[in-house]
């Protein structure tokens, strides 16, 4: 730990040059950007510093700002250029990938995303038939993790939720038995817990040192010569298969190996790219829908008013359906009280990360161009605690409300159930259309936990599967509480970073008198 003291400190400081230079280089560029904080040389830096602790506090100062427009706010090595307003958000969800890109605005440039492809595509095409899999998944993963009887029992949540989230998922991934193999699962998380970690730390060197680092803070290589242990056997198994059989030999698993094999070409489909890319995936479905179901019931205990109605309706839905992936459709609370958690609770305060790649630059509509190299983000927490949308011209219609998020920010678990039902009521029921923008897996350039446009998360609708299927079964079987009566463990917050506290803790119970289900 000294030694990485001692690197960290010596390389801040080697960074103080190159980052000065070229915040000064964007500088004379970007004139026309306002910042927000200092523009000084050491002041900036201050700022910077501030921003590891504050970051929500400065990003909301420069929204309040600039409510419809761009501004500046000085990181450790670099300006981040902060977009707000529904018309610049639209100009970035529609930009081509060599104006501005997503790759390598989250520094993975040059990388084959196929694997994203597969789980875009055919993995979401899979969910009604794979879902039987994933609902006794979920049963025997929150028996075996939670291991709960008839009394009350203290659960530290995040961790809890990460061996479910992990079995649940590498159901889909990886099939039985791998998908309940604990070794196979702790590396998994291991690995997703250490990406997270690294992340953070690799983020306070300068970019010329980060390769230098990386291999030192992050330990994945030795998670994935762990994970080769499981998947290199099973992995060149297929892949002989595939050889002698052909492409759909009898038996073939409907498991994401398979899918990514129906993409994959040349050196992709060989053991180790393909080892990588279901250790990367695992991290992404891991860590995302971990966090997000930690939130949710964070939020459930801290307001308890709404599980028994969500019981009520997980109860009857699937009275009349059972448990069926179409059954989960019509879990509009549940559904609701999802997506109004994820508004609440952002991974950040900046989100949607791009860089300008083109030589020109991006120009906005209004006019606004950010040189080429500029990195720049959205302020989603503070867009998703916004009163009002109607701030551009034209103004609009007197009857139109000019409220975004009524009460903001204020955690209401049912507003867009309500607003689905109110919406039935006054238009026409068979148009779904507006329906369907208040369900938990649309995006919108005022609702971004999945972004929005072309890079919009392409695993939403398999986390939003797992997530309300997770919850049905939760409030269905086991009672919940807070551990101390209306307190929420409060969020770690490190940078651009926020997640559910790692060490909260919910009480849970298994339910005393459960309704037969279908």
């Amino acid at each position: 730990m000294d030694d990485l003291k001692f690197l960290l400190a010596y390389g801040i400081l080697a960074g103080v040059l190159f980052a000065s230079i070229r915040k000064t280089l964007h500088d004379h560029r970007s004139d026309n950007i306002p910042i927000v904080g200092s523009s000084g040389f050491l002041s900036s830096y201050r700022d910077a510093f501030k921003f590891m602790h504050h970051a929500a506090e400065l990003t909301q100062r420069g929204y309040d700002q600039y409510p419809d427009g761009i501004f500046r706010i000085a990181r450790l090595f670099r300006w981040e250029y902060v977009v707000t307003g529904p018309r610049l958000i639209k100009d970035i969800a529609g930009a081509p990938e060599h104006i501005i890109s997503f790759a390598e605005g989250v520094a993975e440039a040059s990388e084959n995303h196929y694997h994203q492809q597969a789980i875009r595509t055919t993995l979401t095409r899979n969910l009604h038939a794979c879902f039987p899999d994933v609902r006794d998944e979920i049963i025997s993963a929150f028996d075996e993790v939670l291991q709960l009887e008839s009394e009350w029992k203290s659960v530290t949540v995040l961790p809890a939720m990460m061996d479910i989230v992990a079995r649940v998922s590498n159901r889909l991934f990886v099939g039985l038995p791998l998908c309940r193999n604990k070794a196979y699962l702790s590396n998994n998380v291991e690995y997703t817990i250490n990406v997270m970690r690294s992340a953070a730390i690799i983020g306070l060197f300068p970019p010329f040192l980060r390769p230098l680092i990386g291999p030192i803070v992050s330990g994945t290589s030795r998670s994935f010569q762990a994970a080769m242990k499981f998947l290199g056997p099973i992995l060149e198994e297929r892949l002989k298969k595939e050889e002698e059989l052909g492409p759909d030999w009898p038996g073939k698993p409907n498991d994401l190996i398979s899918w990514m094999l129906e993409i994959a070409e040349g050196e992709q489909r060989t053991v180790n790219p393909l080892a990588l890319r279901i250790l990367s995936t695992n991290m992404a479905a891991i860590h995302t829908t971990s966090m997000a179901f930690t939130h949710a019931l964070f939020d459930l205990t801290t307001h308890p008013e709404y599980f028994l109605p969500m019981r009520e309706e997980a109860e009857r839905v699937i009275k009349e359906e059972g448990w069926t992936k179409a059954a989960l459709s019509n879990m509009v609370k549940i559904d609701s009280f999802f997506r109004e958690s994820q508004r609440i609770n952002t991974l950040g305060p900046l989100g949607m990360p791009r860089r300008v790649v083109a030589k020109e630059g991006f120009r906005f509509s209004d006019g606004t161009v950010l040189p080429e190299g500029s990195y720049l983000s959205i302020a989603v927490l503070a867009t998703h605690k916004d009163d009002y949308i109607y701030r551009l011209t034209p103004a609009p219609a007197p009857s139109v409300s000019p409220a975004k998020y009524e009460n903001a920010t204020t955690f209401d678990g049912f507003r867009f159930s309500r607003e689905r039902t109110e919406h039935m009521e006054h238009h026409d029921p068979g148009s779904n259309q507006d329906i369907f923008k208040r369900q938990m897996i649309s995006t919108a350039v005022d609702h971004l936990p999945f972004g929005t446009g072309k890079h919009a998360c392409p695993g939403r609708f398999f986390a939003a599967t797992e997530l309300k299927a997770m919850m049905a079964h939760l409030v269905i079987n086991y009672d919940v509480e807070a551990e101390a009566k209306g307190v929420r463990p409060p969020d770690r917050v490190f940078g651009a970073m926020i997640s559910p506290n790692e060490a909260g803790k919910v009480r849970f119970r298994r339910r005393q008198y459960i309704v037969r289900e279908s």
